[in-house]
C-alpha cells in the first residue's frame, strides 16, 4: 500500500485539508510583507545638501539660497550630493549660466536636507544612506537574503530531521523576535544584523509551509493547493501597499508587518504534523492518530487502519542513518533533477526580485506600483493553474521564466509602454515562482523533499541577494541591470527544459523511486 492509497479511504481533499491549508496561508501572507519591504524601509526620498546658514543669506528666499549654493543638472534640478565651495551669487542674475569650473564643486559637507512629504523616515534618512553611502542602503536587502539563504540550508535539513511542524513553529517565533529587535535598532549595524537574522527565520516558513499543505492533499488537488498557497502570497503584497501608505515611519512599519506572525503562531497548534513525514520517519504511532483525525473531520467514520499496515509503509533507512544534503547529488537522475533545478531557482529569485525592488523606476507612484504589482499576480497564477494541468509543469516553468525575460529586455529596448510591459513582466515573473514552488515539491522524495527544497531555496536566495545590488551597475551604463536580469531569465529557463514531467505523477517516497520513475530509457536505476 502506497500513502496515495490512503487518501481514497479518508478523504483527499475535504474539509481537514481545506482547514489545513488556510491556517497555512496566514504566514503566506507575511512572507511578501518582509520580502519586498525593503522598498519602503530603505526608500530614499529626494534630498540636496545641507547649507549651513550665513549672514549673506538673510534676505535671500530658500529657492534662491539652493540657487547659489546647489550645482544643476541639464533639466533643471538640483544635485542631490554636490554643493558649491562658495556661494555663486551672479547666478541670481542669470540662473541659466552654470559655472563651467568644476572646482568649486564638492561632496556635501554637512549633511543633508530630505523631502519629508513622503515619508516621515525611512533608513536612509535615519543614518543618511545615501550619495556615497548609497551602496549600504542597497545592501540592506543583500543582508536580509543572506539570512534567507542561511535559514533555507538551516530550516531544510531541520525540518526533514525533526518535523515540519516543529520547525515551522520555532521558524514563526524567532521571525517575532527579531522583528522587533530590527524594529528598535539604533545603529545601522543593529539593523543590518536582526534582519538578516529575521531573514534566517522567515526562510523557514517560507520552506515549509508549500510542502506541509502538499503532503496531506491527494494528487488531484496538489496544483490547486499549490497555486491557493501562493495566492496569498500576492494578497500580503497588496496588503504591503497599504500598510506602508498608512505607516510612513519604519521602526512602526516594521512592528506592523510583524505582529501578524503572532497570529499564526496561535493558529498552527491546530495544524498537525505531516502524516507521510511521520511514515517516512518511523513514526507510525502519531501518524495514525493523524489520519484518524483526518479522516473523522472528513466524514469517514469508518476508517480503520492499523498501525503494522502503516509501519510496512514506513521507508527503509539506509545502513548509514539519516539523509543530507549530500544526498541530492549521489544518484545519477537525483544530480541532474538538483543541478538543474538550483539553475532554475536562482533565475526565478533573480529576475522576481529585480522586477519587484524597482518600483520608482516605471514612472508611477510607488504604492500604486506595489498593488498593481500585487494585484497582476493573481490573474497570473490563475493562468498558471491552468497551464500546469494542461501542457505540464516543465514547459510552464520554462517558458514563464523566458517570458519574464524576454519582457524585462523589452523596458530596456523602449521606454514606450514601459509600466504595460513591467507589469506583464511582473506576471510572468510571478507565474514562474509560483509553478517552482510546486515543481521542486513534486521532484523530490519525502524522505528529502526538504533538503531539496532547502538547497534550493539556498541557491534562489542566492539570487535575491544579488538582485538589489545589480541596480548599481546603472552608473557602469543605464540599462546594464535590465540586460543583466534579462539575460540570467532567459538562460535559467532555457534550463528547465532538461527536467522530468511531473504532472499526474505520484509524490515519490523514496529515492529509487526517483530512479525508477525519470531513468533515461536503456539506463538501470542506479542507487548508491
Amino acid at each position: 500500500m502506497k500513502f496515495e492509497d490512503l487518501f481514497l479511504e479518508i478523504g483527499g481533499f475535504g474539509r481537514f485539508q481545506i482547514l489545513v491549508l488556510f491556517i497555512l496561508c496566514l504566514p503566506r501572507i507575511n512572507l511578501p510583507m518582509h520580502f519586498l519591504l525593503h522598498n519602503f524601509l530603505a526608500a530614499t526620498p529626494s534630498h540636496h545638501c545641507a547649507i549651513p546658514p550665513q549672514e549673506a543669506f538673510e534676505n535671500l528666499t530658500t529657492e534662491e539660497v539652493l540657487l547659489i549654493s546647489i550645482p544643476r543638472d541639464p533639466d533643471g534640478t538640483f544635485r542631490s550630493c554636490e554643493m558649491f565651495s562658495q556661494p555663486q551669487f551672479q547666478l541670481l542674475l542669470n540662473s541659466s549660466l552654470q559655472p563651467e569650473n568644476s572646482s568649486i564643486i564638492q561632496h556635501c559637507q554637512h549633511g543633508w536636507v530630505y523631502d519629508h512629504s513622503q515619508f516621515t523616515s525611512t533608513i536612509a534618512t535615519q543614518w543618511d544612506l545615501v550619495c556615497e553611502q548609497r551602496g549600504l542602503n542597497q545592501a540592506t536587502a543583500t543582508f536580509f537574503f543572506i539570512g534567507v539563504t542561511i535559514g533555507a540550508v538551516i530550516f531544510g535539513y531541520l525540518s526533514d530531521r525533526f518535523g515540519r511542524k516543529a520547525m515551522l513553529q520555532l521558524s514563526l517565533v524567532c521571525s517575532v523576535v527579531f522583528g522587533m529587535l530590527s524594529a528598535a535598532s539604533v545603529s545601522y549595524s543593529m539593523l543590518a544584523i536582526t534582519r538578516t537574522l529575521t531573514g534566517v527565520a522567515l526562510s523557514g516558513v517560507s520552506l515549509i509551509v508549500l510542502p506541509l499543505g502538499m503532503e496531506w492533499v491527494d494528487i488531484e488537488h496538489r496544483t490547486f493547493s499549490g497555486i491557493l498557497t501562493s495566492i496569498f502570497w500576492s494578497i500580503g503584497n497588496m496588503l504591503l501597499a497599504m500598510v506602508a501608505y498608512l505607516v510612513r515611519e519604519w521602526h512602526w512599519l516594521l512592528v506592523a508587518v510583524t505582529g501578524p506572525c503572532l497570529l499564526s503562531i496561535v493558529c498552527l497548534c491546530w495544524v498537525p504534523e505531516s502524516a507521510r513525514w511521520l511514515i517516512a520517519n518511523g513514526q507510525v504511532k502519531q501518524a495514525h492518530r493523524n489520519l484518524l483525525r483526518c479522516a473523522r473531520m472528513n466524514g469517514r467514520k469508518d476508517f480503520t487502519v492499523s498501525t503494522e499496515a502503516l509501519r510496512k509503509m514506513a521507508i527503509d533507512k539506509k545502513p548509514g542513518g539519516s539523509y543530507s544534503y549530500i544526498s541530492l547529488f549521489r544518484t545519477p537522475v537525483l544530480r541532474k533533477i538538483s543541478l538543474c533545478s538550483g539553475v532554475v531557482w536562482f533565475g526565478v529569485a533573480f529576475s522576481y526580485y529585480g522586477m519587484s525592488m524597482n518600483l520608482t523606476g516605471f514612472g508611477l507612484n510607488m504604492y500604486l506600483s506595489q498593488f498593481v504589482f500585487g494585484i497582476i499576480e493573481i490573474p497570473a497564477k490563475m493562468i498558471m493553474y491552468v497551464l500546469v494541468n494542461r501542457i505540464g509543469r516543465r514547459q510552464s516553468q520554462a517558458w514563464s521564466l523566458i517570458l519574464t525575460g524576454l519582457c524585462i529586455g523589452a523596458i530596456c529596448g523602449t521606454r514606450l509602454l514601459m509600466w504595460a510591459i513591467a507589469v506583464m513582466g511582473k506576471g510572468f515573473s510571478e507565474s514562474a515562482f509560483t509553478n517552482v514552488f510546486l515543481y521542486t515539491s513534486e521532484l523530490y522524495p519525502t524522505i528529502l523533499r526538504q533538503n531539496g527544497m532547502g538547497y534550493t531555496s539556498f541557491v534562489a536566495r542566492l539570487g535575491g541577494s544579488l538582485a538589489p545590488l545589480v541596480f548599481l551597475l546603472d552608473e557602469v551604463w543605464r540599462s546594464l541591470p535590465e540586460v543583466t536580469y534579462c539575460g540570467v531569465a532567459v538562460c535559467c529557463g532555457s534550463v528547465a527544459f532538461l527536467l522530468p514531467e511531473t504532472l499526474n505523477v505520484c509524490l515519490p517516497e523514496g529515492i529509487e523511486d526517483i530512479e525508477k520513475t525519470h531513468a533515461p530509457e536503456g539506463m538501470p536505476p542506479l542507487l548508491k
